[in-house]
């Protein structure tokens, strides 16, 4: 199934149209303490009957088996049935971790989600792929499944520190890399701290368009999806070596180093032209925080990428560029060229 993004002016009436085709008067609302308060509030009209709601800690480190596990007995206990409706009102933390429940849940109901963040609005909440982590590595265990409706409205980031904001920019900036000349051009000439909010809404359509479009052309991820992994097998290193010494770094942040490795691998492999690969870099260590990675760290970041479950026949799979939208999925990078891709990025944060 394509899924239908709306980007929404008035959130509770346009959920409510879609919940009205639904006969049944179990509906589930997934939350955290944030999105209890500053989200819920603006779709508490949407119902015609007061839903469940299921409210857990927010954070990455609720996205277990254990918080599974909870959710599960909490839907078995209020008697849900196959009709009943889980809505992911969230960032991607909420939207991964409710369409897992949701399509585990008696071999499937449907789920809606409702993205709150930046991030979750242009990637996680879009394509399908729901999943937990297993200890620190990143959404290991998952499915494969459509929500049954997608709904955005900018309307939810208003209260969302700038921080958060700009840390799904991340993923705006890799969306139009795989694009094309055009979109990356519109891009560099933002400041993501400086933006208004009908700005965003534009560049928000435009990017999740871009994500949907390869989604639907392969939504399995067999072929073209693995284009959007591209910043994502070092940037998901960067995340969990960062978490295991307890040390925060947003999922944004950790690509953001993740796209200027795979650049300078690109560089390497397919001779990505080196005046983008500094004008890209540059606007990515202007805008994201610098993070200190040493040359002892090096080893420990190249054995947490042998458990990324994108490779293949004990290789590590790459998505790199040729050019900008011209992308190159499953290559492979010598230990050596990694090494080098960190010492550039120490070089350009220093």
């Amino acid at each position: 199934m394509n899924e239908t993004i709306k980007f929404s002016d008035d959130i509770s009436y346009d959920l409510s149209e879609i919940l009205f085709k639904y006969n049944t008067d179990k509906i589930f609302v997934l939350v955290d303490e944030n999105t209890f308060i500053h989200c819920h509030p603006l779709i508490k009209t949407a119902f015609a009957k007061e839903p469940y709601v299921i409210q857990i800690p927010a954070g990455e480190k609720s996205k277990d088996i254990e918080t599974v596990t909870f959710l599960w007995k909490f839907l078995t206990t209020h008697n849900a049935d196959r009709k009943s409706v889980l809505i992911n009102l969230g960032g991607g933390m909420i939207t991964d971790l409710g369409g897992f429940v949701a399509s585990t849940y008696k071999r499937g109901i449907d789920f809606i989600n409702i993205p709150t963040t930046v991030l979750a609005m242009v990637d996680a909440a879009i394509g399908g792929k729901n999943g937990i982590n297993l200890e620190n590595y990143k959404n290991h265990i998952g499915t494969f499944n459509q929500p049954a409706a997608l709904i955005s409205s900018t309307e939810f980031l208003k209260t969302l520190p700038q921080k958060q904001i700009l840390s799904g920019f991340a993923e705006v900036i890799k969306h139009s890399l795989l694009s094309n000349e055009k979109t990356w051009n519109n891009i560099k000439n933002i400041n993501p701290e400086k933006i208004n909010f009908e700005q965003l809404n534009l560049i928000l359509k435009e990017s999740s368009k871009i994500k949907q479009n390869i989604v639907n052309d392969d939504p399995k991820e067999t072929g073209i999806r693995e284009a959007l992994n591209f910043g994502h097998t070092v940037g998901h290193a960067i995340e969990t070596f960062f978490n295991n010494k307890n040390i925060e770094i947003l999922h944004g942040e950790a690509i953001a180093i993740g796209l200027i490795a795979e650049l300078f691998i690109s560089n390497k492999k397919f001779i990505f032209p080196f005046e983008k690969l500094f004008e890209i870099t540059e606007y990515l260590a202007t805008y994201f925080p610098s993070y200190k990675i040493d040359y002892n760290d090096y080893d420990e970041l190249y054995n947490i990428m042998k458990h990324d479950k994108k490779n293949k026949n004990n290789k590590i799979i790459f998505t790199l560029l040729k050019n900008i939208g011209e992308v190159e999925i499953n290559q492979t990078c010598s230990k050596e060229i990694f090494f080098e891709a960190l010492n550039f990025y120490y070089q350009i944060k220093k």
